[in-house]
């Protein structure tokens, strides 16, 4: 159940299209702006860096900072 946990972040290993749950929580942490997303919320990650992302625009920051 992805409500288990509550009020701690999850530990999530990240697939092509899904995600995987590896300990029990209720969100994870936006890896460019440490914001919390609800894991009921969250729609963007990198499975090649293992990295969540609050919204598209951290994520495009986060692969430009990958390309340098």
């Amino acid at each position: 159940m992805l409500m288990s946990g509550s009020g701690r972040a999850a530990r999530v290993h990240y697939l092509a299209g899904t995600f995987r749950m590896l300990s029990d929580g209720d969100h994870v942490v936006c890896a460019v702006t440490g914001e919390r997303i609800p894991l009921l919320e969250l729609r963007y990650w990198s499975v090649e860096r293992q990295e969540a992302y609050a919204s598209p625009e951290a994520s495009l920051k986060a692969e430009a900072g990958a390309a340098r």
